[in-house]
């Protein structure tokens, strides 16, 4: 842990190594029919009325990234569409959409390619690396961390424990980048459980075998996560600046027994908890137990206040202090800034806390993608980012 904290000093004061998208290819993909962007290393801000493609474009970023998107549309939504004279989305045009990025990293450039297969109705995800297919979404997290704060999230704090067990295994891909391929092996495996109770065969063999992958797997996923939470609870904490210190916590059965059980042990139990809970999950329709029941706790450090009674403001504030020492810990252990996407996020600071953020990612050395509808909010980024405005999905440099 020693190193650790050495490593996170150290981060502070010297620059991590860039990962940046040097080039962003789009097709077909919702309102774009082809768009290329041309990038440096630098922050980029997208600016332009409601509705010109801005958010388009993160979401296009964000499935440099394992999962659904920022959006977490289903695939075939996501096909270039027109509107009627009713204002309604009419059949989609062309062919499935794809997303292609060059990515400078320092290992050198690396390209990624990905879309919707687009065999007819298909809801299946394609990916290459370097011209190469992977099985594996998780591949991504190997070459990229990636985080994303969009206007959905301003309710993150007072709603269900999903969308914050989602944002906290992003931040997770950042530290551990098999984190991924270890949730996804747990959530098939609690998918197939959950087939076999409710529709049968009840074959007890092959539920011991998938109550073994998801005791396994699950322990990995709920140890990873207290990990992370660990060290940016520590980060945010000694933090400075206009941005309130949070303070974050993991709660769930898993997490408690982790708190003081070795992870071995931990496996036993929960395998063994699963073999007695068959009855009542196949009564239920649900699995009562595992790390899909975990919720990320976040109170506010100075005032003790959980996060979800702050002002909508406050709120927006602890998730952008967290973020950054995201980005903070991951330049530190992986010597390199994550891609950040900030969708409106200026716009609901005040002139002090907006420096503060521009000052960050200009510090970190992190290629953030900004948006919003005026350029002047981001009059504190001239001479440090690259502007571009957008209108009716099409791109210009400003």
């Amino acid at each position: 842990m020693n190193a650790l904290l050495a490593a996170e000093r150290t981060a502070r004061s010297a620059p991590s190594r860039t990962v940046a998208v040097q080039r962003l290819v789009l097709t077909d993909f919702r309102g774009y029919g082809a768009a290329r962007l041309a990038l440096a290393a630098a922050p980029a801000v997208l600016f332009g009325p409601n509705g010109a493609g801005k958010t388009n474009l993160l979401e296009a970023l964000s499935f440099l990234a394992p999962g659904r998107g920022l959006r977490r549309a289903r695939l075939g939504e996501i096909d270039r569409r027109r509107r009627g004279p009713d204002g309604a989305l009419e059949s989609p045009l062309g062919g499935a959409w794809a997303v292609h990025a060059s990515l400078e990293t320092p290992d050198g450039t690396v390209e990624i390619g990905t879309g919707r297969d687009p065999a007819e109705g298909s809801e299946r995800r394609l990916l290459s690396v370097d011209g190469e297919a992977q099985k594996s979404q998780a591949t991504l997290a190997r070459h990229l961390g990636l985080v994303w704060l969009v206007p959905a999230m301003d309710r993150l704090f007072v709603e269900g424990g999903s969308p914050r067990r989602r944002f906290l295994d992003r931040l997770v891909y950042g530290f551990d980048a098999e984190h991924a391929q270890r949730l996804g092996a747990y959530e098939q495996a609690m998918r197939e459980r959950a087939r076999l109770l409710r529709d049968g065969p009840m074959d007890r063999s092959w539920l011991a075998a998938l109550e073994e992958t998801m005791a396994a797997t699950g322990v990995a996923v709920a140890a990873a996560r207290r990990e992370a939470v660990l060290r940016l609870d520590r980060a945010c904490a000694e933090a400075a600046g206009p941005f309130p210190a949070a303070r974050l916590d993991l709660r769930g059965e898993v997490d408690r027994m982790l708190e003081s059980e070795p992870a071995l042990a931990v496996e036993d139990r929960l395998r063994a908890r699963l073999e007695a809970l068959r009855r009542q999950d196949a009564e239920s329709g649900t699995t009562a137990l595992g790390p899909h029941r975990s919720d990320l706790s976040v109170r506010h450090a100075g005032t003790g206040m959980p996060a979800a009674e702050g002002s909508t403001g406050e709120q927006k504030a602890l998730l952008i202090a967290i973020v950054l020492a995201h980005a903070r810990l991951q330049a530190a252990l992986r010597g390199r800034a994550p891609l950040l996407l900030l969708d409106e996020v200026a716009a609901h600071l005040d002139p002090a806390r907006r420096a503060a953020l521009f000052g960050e990612l200009t510090a970190l050395g992190a290629q953030a993608w900004l948006t919003g509808t005026d350029a002047e909010l981001f009059e504190g980024l001239r001479g440090r980012a690259q502007f571009f405005a957008v209108a009716d999905a099409t791109l210009a440099a400003a």
